[in-house]
């Protein structure tokens, strides 16, 4: 076996690899793409993608009208008190307008990348290293050229806990060394903590400037417009009200297959509004081209539209089939608090939701309730009893996991609807009993004498009227539910640093849960300020499941994989879920168009245009 020599560059600190292979690089070659498990969809010679209409017409200003606050416009930085401007970089609905990754994201696939900043992508077939060949075309809106030394400088600094979103921190702590590769690439080599997403999840790293951001600056809120290398350069900034995009005439990547037919607009406005209605009113007055139902509103979307736009066919409501799991819609209890630390408690508390009532009083009966952690999907475990593999798996954990959950035959409680439901309260009362509690007059109370009450933080209108439905029948066994209702920049700061008893919050669903199911569910995730772990979870047992799904070869052992994390979740009661629609909302004017093909994950914005503008 040839030996590996290399050049260092003193000054840049940075190691070429000049010749030799070791035996994983001489079983891998490049590729033009990348999947967690199988092969790519598309071949290297594919046009577009499938979602992407290529003949889609440049031009125009779309408006996007948003519910939230921000002060940032650092892609990374957690420490603003408010948060990062929407589309600046990973943002889920308008994509990556400034910064972009090396790789870019299939919607059609659960979790495969094709070419964008990275020509080709290189690993073996344990995926103990990851290699990208830049493409030499790549440049930052500056014209300056994308070089493999900024993607290293990017990783450095990614590399810092506290103030940089925990997730790349994470990532990087797996890999060993960064090397430039030449003729124009860069090799990640992993250490022993890594596993085989490691090169999908480097593959999605924002690509930043060396000279951009410093260990001091990458950590704080800028409101400067940035330079990137994405399609839009941002024009004008208002912070807390308003973000200005202008598209790039000189975007380098406008023509790659990844890119074709994709970002369309001339403009983009980011509206920002501190009240849902305020927003829905611009709407409207064709102040913003769509309303996007993100977390849905089954009464909004029945009764809000008798305005004349509709009427007349210039707003027109679409639904758009959505082929990933439900997003999980819960409530959080905090499992950092004393009086959440026992599961059984956690379960009786979340038995007396009355969803029934909520669906038929507030919701026009348009939810579905969920259960468990990826419903409406084959990786859900609802209604599916464990197979051979799963029961394996969960060996180590039976004594925690009810049979009715191993079985599939588990379901959250079903009420009579009457907000009351004698039966169900009777239940969660006989369990609370068990677990030591007892009324003291019209209040239950803990062995200790002390109230069982808390508080339950809400955003929004909406979130507060969910919230005091499951106050009052909380109060029916004696707990004292209170709904506190903040103003956004609260709401953020008390989320990431974990104040509150119980939240109402979401994650969306993914066809590929994997290394990101940490920073929700880890125990390396429960203190990290500004992490996801939202219900405070610390269970050996959750983190192995999490290690089992990512190291799974083929798809049936990952299905199995992600079945049996789904049963210990369920066991742990660490949320109350609510409900789901199995499709999307949106509301638009008819000047707004989409692709008649709707990609796996839904409605995908950056492939939008628009026709004229509206007068």
């Amino acid at each position: 076996m040839a030996s590996t020599g290399r050049n260092c560059l003193a000054s840049a600190g940075l190691c070429v690899l000049i010749s030799g292979l070791n035996l994983s690089a001489s079983l891998a070659e490049p590729s033009h793409a990348i999947a967690m498990q199988g092969e790519p969809k598309l071949s290297a010679a594919f046009d577009h993608f499938p979602y992407a209409e290529p003949s889609a017409p440049k031009g125009g200003r779309m408006v996007y009208g948003v519910f939230g606050d921000f002060d940032n416009l650092n892609p990374v930085s957690v420490r603003g008190a408010l948060t990062t401007a929407r589309g600046i970089f990973g943002d889920q609905e308008f994509g990556n307008l400034v910064y972009e990754p090396l790789m870019q994201r299939s919607m059609d696939e659960a979790f495969t990348l094709y070419p964008l900043i990275a020509r080709t992508v290189e690993t073996d077939d344990e995926r103990s290293f990851v290699e990208f060949q830049l493409d030499p075309a790549a440049q930052f809106s500056d014209g300056r050229p994308i070089r493999p030394e900024d993607v290293i400088a990017t990783a450095d600094l990614l590399k810092v806990q506290g103030s940089v979103r925990p997730q790349y921190s994470n990532w990087l702590s797996k890999v060993a060394r960064i090397e430039r590769v030449e003729p124009n690439g860069v090799r990640f080599t992993f250490n022993d903590k890594a596993d085989r997403e490691l090169p999908l999840l480097l593959a999605g790293l924002p690509v930043l400037p060396a000279d951009a951001f410093d260990a001091t600056t990458i950590t704080q809120t800028t409101t400067k417009p940035p330079i990137g290398s994405g399609p839009y350069l941002v024009e004008r900034v208002e912070p807390g009200q308003r973000i200005v995009y202008r598209r790039n005439p000189d975007y380098w990547a406008k023509d790659l297959p990844t890119k074709r037919g994709m970002d369309n607009h001339d403009q983009i406005i980011v509206e920002y509004y501190r009240d849902q209605n305020a927003q829905f009113e611009a709407f409207k007055k064709g102040l913003s081209s769509v309303y996007l139902y993100q977390q849905p509103n089954p009464r909004h979307w029945r009764t809000a539209y008798n305005f004349p736009a509709v009427t007349e066919g210039k707003v027109v409501k679409d639904t758009f089939a959505n082929g990933r799991p439900a997003n999980l819609n819960a409530f959080f209890f905090n499992g950092r608090r004393p009086v959440f630390a026992e599961p059984e408690v956690r379960r009786a508390l979340g038995m007396v939701f009355d969803f029934e009532w909520a669906n038929a009083n507030l919701f026009y009966d348009t939810y579905t309730r969920m259960s468990g952690y990826f419903d409406n999907s084959e990786l859900s475990s609802i209604g599916r009893p464990a197979d051979t593999l799963e029961r394996d798996i969960l060996a180590p954990y039976a004594a925690k996991i009810d049979p009715a959950i191993l079985d599939g035959s588990f379901r959250q409680p079903v009420a009579d609807g009457t907000g009351a439901d004698r039966k169900v309260l009777r239940e969660a009362f006989d369990l609370l009993q068990s677990q030591g509690f007892k009324l003291d007059g019209t209040r239950m109370v803990a062995p200790n004498g002390s109230p069982l009450a808390f508080e339950i933080l809400v955003q929004s209108t909406d979130q507060q009227r969910i919230a005091l439905a499951w106050s009052r029948t909380l109060s029916r066994i004696g707990v004292a539910a209170t709904v506190r209702q903040v103003d956004d920049a609260q709401y953020q700061k008390r989320k990431q640093s974990f104040d509150y008893d119980v939240l109402i919050s979401a994650f969306s669903g993914t066809l590929s849960p994997g290394a990101e199911q940490i920073n929700r569910w880890g125990s390396s995730a429960e203190n990290r300020p500004g992490s996801f772990n939202y219900a405070g979870v610390a269970d050996p047992g959750v983190d192995a499941l999490i290690e089992r799904m990512v190291a799974a070869r083929s798809r049936d052992d990952f299905v199995s994989a992600v079945r049996a994390y789904d049963r210990l979740l369920i066991s742990g009661f660490y949320v109350v879920p609510l409900y789901y629609v199995p499709e999307q909302w949106m509301a638009r004017w008819s000047n707004v168009h989409h692709p008649e093909v709707t990609p796996l994950t839904g409605y995908y914005l950056p492939a939008f245009w628009i026709s004229d503008e509206k007068s």
